[in-house]
């Protein structure tokens, strides 16, 4: 009976040991919340009742409003969004709260977009406050996330990374409606701007979720004739998909090779030349692409200098070149420049400026002068020998005849 006594006693102590653990655990949790959350106001909509709306990709501003149970210093508040794939994160930097005092805190968060075969889902919003000795971790606040309203994604630019001029470079876009509604009259444009070069193409209507008899995705090739002439070096190509309702746009590098950066060559683009005589410049023209290319020649001309070319059209097989003869002939002294220019049909492929330093007279122009100095020298010669003659007259001879007496 003793013993039986002493067992329950044992019991009962131990129960109450119990008790008080577990409601000094319930006191010490109590002790350990650093703050209460009263509200929380995402894009001027405050949370609480509401299942807030917000749309994929956008950024929101989120303002916590709390009261301290805690004076602590170091404290920082933490939202997170928690996604299948993507979670989004953000962090106040420390702060110092006092007992009993209200205080509010705001920090932008981008919502992730996750949404595959649907229009809208939810995700979860935690806020969480703590510092080295304390914690508070509020429920989580359910969002309502939508797509935009009108909106589609470049899902990928597939091209070559590198290119010869000259060359057509294939460009495959895949576009994809990532918002809301339908698009209707998609419209792709592709250009290189540092080469002028640019191609636009109808894509159509795209459906805001993928059935049966609709896409919502749209694959096109677009094909980009780089000029011959293009330099070598790394151009940026530029993909825009827009309607009357969105616009976007992508880009990627792409590298063009060039062992003919220039259709033009010429070895000597200076030289000097007498004033009416007339000098030759000897000038290469490359054909660098894969057919017969037909090069109009211009020369340019004004009062003082005259130019010309041994042949206007020359025709350049495909990879070879050919050489023609530009002249220039100056009708004053002077320092002259002039362009040639290159064309294929109406297009300037290239143009080389050439230079004239005319200095003094011509031979021809030495020669005749010099024969005229002559000719001078000549006549002044004869006239004096002639003076000479006719200042010398001739003696007179005496007649004696005989006299009679």
């Amino acid at each position: 009976m003793i013993k039986m006594n002493t067992k329950n006693l044992l019991v009962f102590f131990f129960a109450l040991a119990s008790i008080l653990l577990v409601a000094n655990n319930f006191v010490s949790a109590g002790a350990s919340e650093l703050v209460t959350i009263n509200d929380v106001k995402i894009d001027d909509v405050f949370a609480s009742g509401n299942e807030v709306a917000v749309v994929a990709g956008e950024t929101i501003t989120v303002k916590v409003f709390f009261t301290a149970l805690q004076s602590a210093s170091d404290v920082k508040l933490k939202l997170e969004l928690e996604g299948a794939k993507v979670s989004e994160e953000a962090v106040t930097a420390p702060f110092t709260i006092e007992r009993e005092k209200k205080y509010s805190k705001t920090l932008t968060l981008t919502i992730p977009y996750e949404l595959q075969d649907e229009v809208s889902d939810e995700l979860t919003l935690d806020i969480k406050v703590w510092n080295g000795d304390f914690r508070t971790e509020d429920n989580k606040i359910s969002l309502n996330v939508q797509r935009p309203s009108y909106n589609a994604a470049i899902m990928s630019i597939d091209s070559a990374q590198s290119v010869e001029a000259g060359k057509v470079l294939p460009v495959d876009v895949v576009l994809k409606n990532t918002g809301y509604n339908r698009l209707d009259d998609v419209f792709v444009t592709v250009k290189i701007g540092a080469l002028g070069l640019e191609r636009s193409s109808y894509f159509g209507d795209l459906v805001a979720i993928e059935s049966k008899n609709n896409d919502d995705t749209v694959t096109k090739r677009f094909l980009i004739e780089l000029p011959s002439n293009a330099k070598a070096g790394a151009y940026t190509l530029e993909v825009k998909a827009s309607n009357n309702d969105f616009s976007v746009s992508q880009s990627k590098q792409i590298a063009v090779k060039n062992e003919f950066s220039s259709s033009a060559v010429v070895a000597d683009i200076k030289k000097s030349a007498s004033v009416g005589s007339e000098t030759e410049f000897e000038l290469v023209i490359a054909n660098p692409t894969d057919k017969l290319r037909v090069f109009r020649i211009v020369t340019e001309s004004n009062g003082d200098l005259t130019t010309g070319s041994s042949a206007q059209l020359v025709s350049v097989p495909a990879g070879q070149t050919k050489t023609i003869a530009v002249t220039a002939k100056p009708h004053s002294k002077g320092d002259y420049t002039f362009d040639v220019s290159i064309f294929a049909g109406e297009e300037l492929v290239d143009s080389v400026k050439l230079g004239v330093l005319a200095e003094g007279r011509s031979a021809n122009s030495g020669s005749i002068v010099a024969l005229t100095i002559i000719l001078v020298i000549i006549f002044l010669v004869l006239l004096g020998a002639l003076i000479a003659l006719m200042k010398k007259k001739p003696e007179q001879s005496e007649e004696f005849g005989e006299s009679y007496y």
